[in-house]
């Protein structure tokens, strides 16, 4: 019975213990005008939700800061499955943030950014 308790208890504990499911992501950036690559266009990625079993219930703080290729791709290696935020910085380009739920090995997200809209102004003259 003794044994039986050990053996159980030490199954659990490997289950546990296990990582937790990863994900691939390729990012893909173009322009919405005329869906042009946008090369070293900043690229942010945060890991939002989920909870890490190993470090027992702790939130994983998990991030990458990295620029897209003359293609208009940024490659990030494995990250939690969960949901992340997904923020893109370019020249010339409308900021991007938008929060992603991921659940599949290896995925890629298309984003289209658009052009800066005209500044308004309340203080215009008639």
């Amino acid at each position: 019975m003794l044994l039986r308790a050990v053996f159980l208890t030490c199954l659990s504990a490997g289950f546990l213990l296990a990582d937790p499911p990863m994900t691939r992501l390729r990012i893909e950036v173009r322009k919405a005008v005329n869906d042009k690559p946008v090369d070293r266009a900043s690229v942010i990625v945060r890991f939002v939700e989920g909870r890490s079993v190993i470090k027992l219930g702790k939130k994983i703080n998990t991030s990458y800061q990295l620029r897209t290729n003359q293609d208009g791709v940024a490659s990030i290696p494995p990250i939690p499955q969960g949901k992340i935020q997904i923020q893109i910085i370019a020249k010339n380009q409308q900021t991007f943030g938008q929060i992603f739920d991921v659940a599949e090995e290896e995925k890629t997200i298309e984003i289209k950014l658009n052009e800066p809209q005209a500044q308004y102004s309340v203080h215009t003259q008639k």
